[in-house]
């Protein structure tokens, strides 16, 4: 015989009214930070519970506030231990600290196109491109968009409106998720006028395909493929010297030349090279928000602002925030990883793995190789060091809170602490604590 759950009888009668539960002091204060629709819902999955009579009609509070998500955000926050910095699938280049604070100041009203001593309107978003322009002081202007691909489109819808843009057939690249370089500059009504081959390209040939019709010249850096073998390709410097502009995208937002990637192309250089405009993503070796950055000449970049295509393609008030943030502010967090030496990895590891052994985990100090990502710096190799446990724990971790994203190598998984900002650490080490 079953004892009685409910012995005063059947508590489905009950069940409070959705408003009474809405009025409590905790399901109020819910509402105001989640919105009144999620905490309903949630109010809502608690009263059916007391229907099925799982629990008491006094329990529906604390189920609705168990019920609720952590925030009206569903996007989750991870620790990215896969020692790819910049993770196209996990975000990108994660925000320095400083970018993060003016996110959250800006998002309320802000003086962003108004001048407070004159009380009126300003131009907008001319913090984000005053720092922009002091950080890359090659640039006589700068200009900003919602990415790189916009940038691109920008430049052939005002550079090259019905005209050609002359670039290599080895360039012609896909930027991920099935879009391609040609089919978005096409898009334009600018028509491609395709030179030398997958492998070699020479300065003769951009030479002869330069006419009348001519917008620009467009080099390409294939950010996320190598090339190697029996391979040429003009310098920035001989295609600047051609009778059309030229305009580079660099891709991966490295403004100045790094040590660690020797390589990688930078803004800086191309400019100094000659380069009309330059092109690049803010949110990779940057280290800031998704952003176009556009930077060259004030003639071109004025022809750029002032396109009407250039309205649809502005960034928001974040954006400006997080961008002025990370080009005037302590050093962004993927940059700063880039510069950790590899012993500095293996003490922090060291500490990972003596404290998991001690809690009686199977966790071993290895070396590992890390990588750039995001299409940036292809082929290079980042000496690192990571936490190895057993293959198990890569789904386990995946599934906590917070989740915990590794990859697995040779039957281990890699937590690779080059990606991993040192602040995250003692959380990496909680969740796989959690799990044993």
């Amino acid at each position: 015989m079953t004892e009685d759950r409910h012995p005063t009888g059947d508590q489905r009668r009950l069940v409070p009214r959705t408003d009474d539960v809405l009025a409590q002091p905790d399901i109020r204060a819910a509402v105001q930070r989640l919105g009144r629709g999620l905490v309903k819902q949630a109010v809502s999955d608690a009263q059916e519970l007391v229907r099925r009579q799982e629990i008491a009609p006094d329990g529906v509070v604390a189920a609705t506030l168990a019920g609720l998500p952590r925030s009206a955000n569903s996007l989750r926050p991870v620790v990215n231990a896969t020692g790819v910095l910049v993770h196209t699938n996990l975000g990108r280049a994660p925000l320095s600290d400083a970018a993060v604070t003016a996110v959250t100041e800006a998002a309320g009203h802000t003086d962003i196109e108004f001048d407070l001593a004159e009380g009126s309107r300003s131009p907008r978003g001319r913090g984000a491109l005053d720092g922009l322009r002091t950080a890359l002081p090659e640039a006589a202007d700068v200009h900003v968009v919602n990415n790189n691909a916009a940038a691109l489109l920008l430049c052939a819808l005002a550079l090259a409106p019905g005209q050609e843009i002359v670039v290599s057939r080895g360039e012609l690249v896909e930027i991920g998720d099935g879009f391609r370089i040609p089919d978005l500059l096409a898009a334009t009504g600018a028509h491609l006028h395709e030179v030398g081959t997958t492998n070699r390209t020479t300065v003769e040939d951009y030479r002869a395909a330069i006419g009348p019709r001519t917008g620009f010249v467009l080099k390409v850096h294939p950010s996320n493929f190598l090339v190697t073998g029996f391979t040429s390709a003009p310098a920035v410097a001989e295609l600047a010297a051609l009778p059309a502009p030229l305009v580079v995208d660099i891709g991966s937002g490295l403004l100045t030349a790094h040590s660690a990637l020797p390589d990688e192309p930078d803004a800086a250089s191309s400019l100094r090279a000659g380069a009309a405009v330059v092109t690049a993503s803010a949110d990779k070796l940057l280290g800031g928000p998704q952003a176009g950055l556009l930077a060259g000449g004030e003639s071109w970049i004025h022809r750029l602002r002032r396109h009407p295509a250039a309205r649809a393609l502005r960034v928001d008030k974040l954006t400006l925030a997080a961008l002025e943030a990370t080009v005037r502010g302590p050093i962004a967090r993927v940059p700063a990883a880039l510069n950790t030496s590899r012993d500095e990895l293996r003490r922090r590891v060291l500490a990972v793995v003596d404290t998991l052994v001690t809690a009686g985990v199977e966790a071993h100090s290895v070396d590992s190789i890390a990588a750039v990502g995001g299409g940036g710096a292809p082929g290079v190799e980042l000496p690192s060091a990571a936490v190895s446990l057993p293959a198990r724990y890569a789904e386990v971790l995946r599934r906590g809170d917070p989740p915990v994203v590794g990859r697995v190598e040779d039957g281990r998984c890699l937590l690779d602490l080059r990606s991993v900002d040192p602040d995250e650490d003692q959380l990496l080490t909680e969740a796989v604590r959690a799990w044993t």
